[in-house]
């Protein structure tokens, strides 16, 4: 059953290294786990070899001599039976020590290893310890002399084999360790791999469905904070496609429902003309003047359209000069002091004393002042006023159409730049244009380098800023 539960687990493994390719996110996360696993491994392993080497190394030498003043001690402390007994007592030990002698005259008795290793190096004399190592047949032995009272020295000998075993034996149980780890950092990887890839997967799939004109789709944040964080961005993106859509679709309707307005009398008068209805010349004349009216009023309509949709194109002109704001406005309000006065509207203006040289596009610069007062002539009653003003202001050039007309609430200044919230909040309460004009105001402004905000005017209506650089 073991078997078969392993065959299934490696099978399981393969089959999602085939899904989630060499290319994924996944993939590349436990590729580098387990890259970092190894070497970790590899690096610990060869490190810790080479200590418990030296380690071992070490307490072989330290052993030896401990052994060897024990054996001086029983061979002091017994002289009859000393050598003998002591001899037996290392063979005992099962540490494959070799023991010599090296008697008053100089002469060497004992095992054949001990006594080549006393004469691979000179003997340090009677009466003198010494510890050493030696090669003697190719073989690394671990010598210990120790002088002893009777005379002479007692020699013990130890391969460095018996070392070497005993690195073995750690040396085998540091690479257990060593592959449990390197198995768990696998195992990890792999857990760390799905946990990210899991959700960044989810949120695929949901830009996906976004992509293909889905709106009611959301990711459930999970994962770390960073996934967590683009599921929330994908949810936001989701909801502004959403409410920029339905925008879309007010907007549009706002403005099917202006065009239709000037079509139906241009359709009208121009049936009227066809049909002989309008006979004498003074209606003929009439309807003339109302086809064209409405038909300039369907021409700027168009245009407004048209800036409002090329405002974010590369192909937008704008033509940049030196520009005093004074002139151009002393210039509109020539124009738009005669418009006002065809309707009863009172008509001030506030300009700087002297020029505000600013470096723009006047065409453009006028077009937003136009667009303006055209807002608010159409919500100012007859006998109320409305004011252009220029002046400077810390580095700045202001310029300011204001009015006496119903104004906007705190909430109306908020979104008054929005394409058609006014429009659609206004409309059946107070005369509204298309919903077009105040945003594509905010779109010139913006490509100009300037910055327009809307506020409350003294005059008791609304007041609508530009503030543009100073040259």
């Amino acid at each position: 059953m073991t078997g078969e539960r392993a065959v299934r687990v490696r099978a399981g493994v393969r089959a999602w290294l085939r899904r989630v390719g060499p290319d994924t996110l996944a993939a590349r996360v436990a590729l580098v786990t387990v890259a970092v696993a190894v070497v970790a491994v590899l690096v610990t392993g060869l490190v810790s070899v080479g200590l418990v080497r030296q380690a071992a190394q070490v307490q072989a030498r330290a052993a030896l001599a401990r052994q060897a003043n024990v054996a001086r001690q029983i061979i002091d402390a017994d002289r009859p039976r000393s050598v003998g007994r002591a001899v037996r007592a290392l063979r005992d030990e099962g540490q494959n020590i070799r023991v010599a002698r090296v008697l008053p005259n100089g002469t060497v008795r004992g095992d054949p290893l001990a006594r080549r290793a006393v004469a691979a190096r000179p003997y340090p004399g009677t009466g003198t310890d010494a510890s050493y190592r030696v090669r003697v047949d190719g073989r690394v032995v671990y010598v210990e002399v120790r002088a002893l009272s009777t005379g002479g020295s007692l020699v013990l000998a130890q391969p460095e084999a018996n070392a070497a075993r005993l690195v073995a034996s750690v040396v085998r149980r540091t690479l257990f360790a060593a592959a449990v780890g390197l198995a768990v950092a696998v195992l990890a990887g792999l857990l760390l791999a799905w946990r990210l890839a899991a959700p960044l997967k989810r949120a695929s799939a949901a830009a996906q469905l976004l992509g293909s004109g889905r709106r009611d789709v959301r990711v459930p944040p999970g994962g770390p904070a960073e996934v967590a964080e683009v599921a929330d961005s994908l949810n936001a993106l989701g909801d502004a496609l959403a409410s920029s859509e339905e925008r879309q679709r007010e907007f549009l309707l706002s403005v099917s429902h202006e065009l239709r307005t000037p079509l139906t009398a241009i359709k009208g008068f121009a049936e009227a003309l066809a049909d002989g209805v309008t006979t004498d010349d003074a209606a003929a004349r009439r309807a003339g003047g109302t086809i064209r009216a409405e038909a300039d009023r369907l021409g700027r309509l168009v245009a407004d359209l048209l800036d409002l949709a090329r405002l974010g194109a590369d192909d937008f002109r704008i033509e940049p000069a030196p520009v005093d704001l004074v002139e151009l406005l002393r210039h509109a309000a020539d124009v738009w002091s005669a418009r006002c006065e065809a309707v009863g509207v009172r008509f001030a203006a506030e300009l700087h004393d002297r020029s505000l040289p600013v470096v723009t596009d006047a065409a453009r610069m006028r077009q937003v002042v136009d667009g303006l007062a055209e807002n608010a002539l159409r919500v100012t009653p007859a006998g109320r006023p409305i004011v252009f003003a220029a002046r400077a202001e810390a580095g700045w050039a202001l310029v300011e159409v204001r009015d006496g007309g119903p104004g906007l609430t705190e909430a109306d200044l908020a979104v008054a730049f929005d394409r058609s919230v006014l429009y659609e909040r206004y409309r059946g309460v107070r005369r509204v244009g298309t919903g077009v004009g105040l945003a594509l105001v905010h779109g010139l402004v913006t490509r100009l380098g300037g910055t327009p905000s809307a506020g409350h005017a003294p005059e008791g209506g609304a007041r609508f800023s530009v503030r543009i650089p100073l040259a």
